[in-house]
């Protein structure tokens, strides 16, 4: 029993260090940006190609699960990382960072495929009659609020050392060490098998578009807010671009706590409402005749939040209706929503501000979007959910 609840704490440890790995050096790009004189639209390149391994290493998982158990395939997830990370560190140039970034998403599917169920199993290897629910919310909440934590540290760091594009991922290469030692003690709780994977289901596409549209603002500030702090707030500080994202990233984490007791409908509506303030509050920031960090900041941690509730409220409505042996592979497919909503539109703001578009019209343009995807893509959700709730028996 204490092996199983250690291992719980190890697994969840290693999940936090390569979700973080995810979003580590987006603090950094500005120093990428003045290194290699890169345009924003590669910048929101750079950022976004960790989705195409992310996706492709999450359609992936099912079918190498089942033959290698999920043990095994932590340990890949920690060692991919360390490979990035160590790319990154020694290969000083734009391809060294495209390709570092693709190992990133490999190592970032394999694990966000697979911690989750790995921890709920291990929790109830420890204590058969605990409820599953601890486990998952620890698990959506490193999910999240992870991808925060990488951008504080290496925010922190590049202020501090004298190698800023070095120094982060030798740490980070050191944390995964210590992550597989402690998973190869750790037991597995899936036994490798030969059997096929079960056949991916389908997501309702409004309850995709609503996870899709959700992280799109998240992803707007993980690719640019670097670049937005630096030219129209005026505020260069890597520091402060790594708070940004841990403020945006952590009030995810935060609002899927407080709303524990809440009916998904419920924290649906809320985080749309929050998504929406933000929104508004982002746009109003940046386009002040002399734009508000205050404001901005306030616009990321409403946004956050509300992507944490949408995502947690949309989770919790899918899920509702789907048969206890199709939760794994719907969860995946929520996954995937969420990676290329944190990645695509971003390229999108991306290719605005290379074609000579403000960065006042580009956010003013996204929100806009994202503000419709968000409320169209909850009224269909909604009230799919309303059309397939049981109706009382006749007399």
């Amino acid at each position: 029993m204490t092996r199983q609840r250690s291992a719980f704490w190890v697994v969840a440890f290693a999940f936090l260090i390569v979700m973080a790995f995810a979003t580590l050096p987006s603090p950094l790009y500005g120093l990428y940006r003045e290194r290699d004189h890169l345009s924003a639209f590669t910048i929101t390149i750079v950022y976004a190609i960790w989705a195409a391994g992310t996706i492709a290493a999450l359609i992936a998982v099912p079918f190498v699960a089942v033959r290698i158990g999920r043990r095994s395939l932590m340990i890949t997830a920690v060692a991919t990382m360390m490979a990035a990370a160590g790319e990154l560190a020694a290969w000083k140039s734009l391809p060294g960072l495209l390709l570092g970034r693709l190992l990133t998403g490999v190592s970032v599917g394999l694990a966000a495929g697979t911690a989750i169920a790995y921890l709920i199993e291990l929790r109830l290897r420890a204590d058969a009659n605990a409820s599953p629910a601890v486990a998952r919310t620890i698990g959506t909440s490193v999910n999240v609020g992870a991808l925060g934590i990488g951008p504080l540290v290496a925010g922190f760091l590049a202020a501090w050392v004298s190698r800023p594009l070095t120094v982060p991922y030798l740490v980070w290469i050191a944390l995964g060490a210590i992550a597989l030692v402690g998973l190869a003690a750790a037991p597995e709780t899936a036994a490798p098998t030969a059997k096929r994977a079960p056949f991916p289901v389908k997501l309702p596409v409004a309850a995709g578009a609503a996870t899709l549209a959700a992280f799109a603002a998240n992803g707007l500030f993980a690719g640019l807010s670097g670049l937005f702090l630096a030219t129209t707030l005026h505020q260069p500080s890597h520091a402060l671009a790594g708070a940004t994202l841990f403020i945006v990233f952590t009030a995810g984490v935060l609002s899927q706590l407080a709303t524990a007791k809440l009916q998904p409908s419920r924290v649906f509506a809320l985080g749309t409402a929050s998504m929406l303030a933000g929104l508004v509050l982002l746009v109003t920031a940046v386009r002040l005749s002399s734009p508000s960090l205050a404001l901005f900041l306030v616009s990321g941690g409403l946004i956050g939040a509300g992507a944490g509730a949408v995502f947690k409220g949309t989770t919790g409505l899918v899920l509702d209706g789907t048969a206890p042996e199709n939760r794994v592979a719907m969860t995946a497919e929520l996954l995937i929503a969420l990676f290329v909503g944190l990645s695509v539109p971003v390229v999108g703001a991306g290719v605005a501000l290379d074609r000579g578009a403000s960065a006042p019209n580009t956010v003013l343009g996204f929100a806009i979007l994202v503000g419709l995807g968000v409320a169209g893509a909850g009224w269909g959700l909604l009230g799919r959910g309303r059309r397939s709730a049981p109706q009382p028996a006749s007399r």
